[in-house]
């Protein structure tokens, strides 16, 4: 099958997870980000520049975006998304690797994701960044919430790192029932997915609180990450970049929640805090 390739120039980073949402809501398929450039798939015959453009504009006005469309020769797609995606080692101790790699011996935490749409697949910095620090925590027998899941490669984790129970929260339908798939795939039965928004966010009190999401969604639940989170409790947060950190932290002050310390990887933020 032919497919057109887009190229979106002048994006921030920050809202590309939301752009592939509404794109994958129009038919595409497959998505990467290169050199600073986002790309995006879809089969030839349903292609629609005006339908593309006009959703651009509608769900982000005032964003200056230069797009680029070409056609592609006919390929096997599967077979070129496999080559080049590559499975993900973190800390010598975590491996993330899609269905069609190969374990690693000796490796502590083997975790298979079928990323789909490439949400936590850990080669994105804020997803190796909240695994780094995840793996530095001990979870055995804690309470964890994972709040925007997208893959629960997060959640799966926790489970797999001794967890007693996780919940794992993503308002996106697709994330929520590729989550399911993942969760079954790694046989972690302490996670529990649920499909909705803030609202839907069980009561806790929770030990550990992981929230990989944008700073303005960040900032907007942030009473609720302060209800849920027990005294004593880690929260940490990420999706936004090192320029935001200082709001991030006085937002999370106010409610009690104060900043420990971060980590840093090409701009991007993922921070420790404590209640």
């Amino acid at each position: 099958m032919e497919y057109i390739e887009i190229q979106i120039e002048g994006l921030d980073p920050a809202i590309s997870e939301l752009l592939t949402a509404a794109l994958f809501e129009l038919g595409y398929d497959s998505f990467a980000e290169e050199n600073g450039q986002f790309m995006a798939y879809i089969p030839f015959p349903d292609y629609d520049e005006d339908q593309l453009r006009a959703v651009l504009k509608s769900s982000f006005p005032g964003t200056e975006m230069r797009l680029i469309s070409r056609r592609l020769e006919e390929r096997n797609w599967n077979e070129e998304w496999e080559r080049n995606y590559e499975p993900v080692l973190i800390q010598g101790k975590c491996l993330i690797r899609a269905p069609f790699h190969s374990p690693v011996p000796g490796v502590q935490y083997d975790l298979v994701i079928e990323p789909k749409m490439s949400f936590g697949t850990a080669h994105h910095e804020t997803t190796s960044m909240m695994i780094g620090w995840l793996l530095d925590e001990p979870a055995t027998g804690k309470h964890v919430l994972d709040i925007g899941c997208g893959t629960a490669v997060l959640a799966i984790l926790a489970a797999k790192m001794g967890a007693k129970e996780v919940r794992a929260v993503d308002n996106d339908e697709w994330a929520f029932a590729n989550a399911k798939e993942n969760c079954l795939r790694n046989n972690v039965p302490q996670v529990h997915v649920i499909h909705g928004s803030d609202g839907s966010i069980p009561s806790g009190p929770y030990d550990i609180i992981m929230a990989n999401i944008n700073r303005n969604i960040l900032m907007d639940q942030m009473s609720i990450y302060s209800r849920v989170t027990g005294a004593g409790g880690i929260l940490y947060m990420s999706g936004f970049y090192a320029e935001d950190l200082d709001a991030i932290t006085q937002k999370a002050s106010e409610y009690g929640i104060h900043f420990v310390s971060s980590r840093e990887k090409n701009r991007w933020i993922a921070a420790k805090f404590r209640k």
